[in-house]
């Protein structure tokens, strides 16, 4: 008989089952308590090992009262904000746009600890249906407001067949040591074009987990970019099911991190069936003794012939204290398929800081410039106008904090 003995529990892990116990997810705590959080043994957690990273974990979020300002201010964009995992009201929806709430988490059953966390503990979560072609932006904001707060909170979006929308998520509020796990499940229909974005921008003593997971039907378009930028400890889950043929997924992500902060993007996308494409460019720039992580895992299951799938990963660092953590991953049982990965990594090119330099231009401005060029592919990847502009916002508050 196989009996496993409970792991000794950190001052986090003790914290995260008493909070699990209290709103009855007794399986949940029961399991926390048998398991722990990761370490680096668990090969997804390699490189951020949960459990020597995880300190004090502050108390379950309660209603938030005040309301700080909106980190992005989209032009035109239709906003709904979810304060503290409390879904608010909403003025009038612009046509096509239908907004609820659900009980509950909106994320599949998963064998990871965010998930489990986040299953357990959301009570209430955005329903967001999108029925045809919607013209706005629609900017789902999501605060951790008050007090240092453990603030759960879910949206599922549900995109019609054939419709076009682009959707923003944002993740920020006070200036406080919150620990946040948003969850966001996005089914793509038929013949639909979506373009989703995730962009953390907490406070920097906050930690912030993310999982988006998409689903993907046949002759879709996805665009996804996700951006850690804010949390000191951060971690972006992008699960993704190709479940449609003849259908393109773009998936884009940046970490960039400073001093002491440890950002994470993980993706784990399955082609599951013939005829599907998909294009991942994720990149990571690193100064101080920040961590960047990247881990990336293309599937490709046996009936999926014909799959195309590449996958790059690019770093830049910018002090010698500087880690960049790269692993991508196929795992391919077809055999009629072109799939690929690749990943660089260095430091500013000398020849071109050269260049730029002869011309007269600073040594500081040179250097800028060109890790706005490196960054460019992402912030420019969203066609919308106003939101590429949000996202170029972000890449230059984090150039000038380390002006």
């Amino acid at each position: 008989m196989n009996i496993q003995t409970p792991v000794r529990l950190s001052g986090a892990e003790e914290s995260l089952v008493a909070q699990l116990e209290s709103v009855g997810a007794k399986d949940a705590a029961e399991r926390l308590r048998v398991i722990g959080l990761p370490t680096r043994r668990v090969e997804s957690y390699h490189y951020t090992d949960l459990k020597t990273l995880l300190g004090q974990i502050p108390p379950l979020a309660e209603v938030a009262n005040d309301s700080s300002a909106p980190v992005i201010d989209i032009p035109g964009a239709y906003r709904i904000v979810i304060a503290n995992g409390v879904v608010q009201s909403t003025s009038t929806a612009p046509t096509g746009v239908i907004v609820g709430k659900a009980a509950g988490s909106v994320l599949t059953t998963r064998d990871d600890v965010i998930v489990r966390l986040n299953a357990a503990l959301v009570s209430e979560s955005l329903n967001l249906e999108l029925a045809g072609s919607v013209d706005p932006v629609i900017h789902i904001d999501r605060r951790m407001e008050g007090a240092a707060a453990h603030v759960q909170s879910g949206a599922k979006i549900a995109i019609a067949p054939g419709a076009k929308a682009t959707v923003i998520e944002t993740i920020s509020g006070s200036d406080a040591a919150h620990m946040g796990n948003a969850g966001s499940y996005v089914s793509v229909g038929d013949g639909a074009e979506v373009t989703h974005i995730v962009v953390d921008l907490s406070a920097r003593q906050a930690t912030h987990f993310a999982t988006v997971e998409y689903r993907i039907g046949a002759e879709a378009n996805l665009k996804s970019v996700v951006i850690n930028a804010g949390a000191h400890l951060a971690r972006a889950n992008v699960f993704a099911d190709f479940v449609g043929e003849t259908t393109h997924g773009d998936f884009f992500g940046l970490n960039v991190v400073d001093t002491d902060e440890h950002r994470d993007i993980t993706i784990d996308i399955t082609h599951a069936v013939p005829n599907t494409t998909s294009a991942e460019l994720y990149k990571q720039i690193a100064r101080g003794r920040g961590k960047a992580v990247f881990q990336g895992k293309i599937n490709v299951a046996v009936d999926a012939q014909k799959t195309d799938a590449k996958m790059m990963t690019q770093g830049l660092l910018l002090s010698d204290e500087a880690e960049i953590l790269t692993k991508p991953e196929l795992e391919i049982f077809a055999d009629d398929v072109v799939c690929g990965h690749g990943a660089t990594c260095g430091d500013l090119d000398e020849t071109s800081l050269f260049y730029l330099m002869s011309r007269g231009i600073s040594r500081a401005d040179a250097e800028t410039m060109l890790i706005r060029a490196f960054l460019a592919e992402i912030t420019e990847a969203v066609e919308d106008e106003y939101v590429s502009e949000a996202l170029s916002g972000v890449v230059e508050r984090w150039l000038k904090k380390g002006a």
